[in-house]
């Protein structure tokens, strides 16, 4: 199996509007697969401007913000590529497309490293931070994946939070939690999800 670091990607528009999407990179080497699905953003910014950034950051809010329509996160300027960087990144590194390999349903985009920096240190590991991400990658994959999983899924990650939360990784978690519970009260047919604490769904 391939090794996937996941990461907030800044991609750019020819309008020189830029896009935040986690996704997971692909090593190859000591290069980068980026591996949107179609249609996408992230997809359609590579088309248009075959550049972008790899921003690794801990503040798991950012990873629960691009998927429940926060996305006004503070940007800087790159050094070497077009679209820019994550201001809260703790590294980024800026990548170049060299190659496409064309899929139907998930192109690959290979690229190389051009710049990388660091920013600030990591402080360690946390387990709530894994529980958000989880969740997050849960949202993101909630119309291919059956309810019953997700729910499965969730009642396993939740007493990470419980548990082991701070401030932010409850917060990026309620937000997920909320997105969850609006998407039940548009199919109330569909099977509940589990509630988790500050949510905001029924017991």
């Amino acid at each position: 199996m391939p090794y996937v670091r996941e990461v907030i990607l800044t991609t750019l528009s020819r309008k020189n509007e830029p896009h935040l999407a986690p996704i997971g990179l692909i090593a190859a080497g000591e290069d980068w697969i980026i591996a949107p699905f179609y249609p996408s953003q992230t997809l359609a910014n590579l088309r248009e401007v075959p550049e972008a950034v790899a921003n690794y950051v801990d503040d798991v809010r950012i990873f629960a913000g691009c998927l429940t329509n926060r996305r006004d996160w503070p940007l800087l300027q790159a050094a070497q590529v077009r679209p820019p960087r994550l201001a809260a990144a703790l590294a980024h590194a800026e990548l170049a497309v060299v190659s496409v390999e064309e899929n139907p349903t998930r192109p690959r985009f290979h690229c190389r490293i051009v710049a990388e920096a660091m920013h600030r240190p990591f402080q360690g590991f946390n387990r709530a931070k894994a529980a958000v991400i989880e969740a997050a990658i849960l949202l993101s994959r909630r119309h291919i994946l059956p309810r019953a999983e997700i729910a499965q899924a969730i009642a396993h990650w939740r007493p990470l939070i419980e548990k082991t939360a701070g401030p932010e990784e409850q917060t990026a978690w309620d937000w997920l939690m909320d997105a969850f519970a609006e998407e039940e009260q548009a199919n109330p047919d569909a099977r509940p999800l589990p509630s988790a604490p500050g949510d905001g769904s029924p017991p």
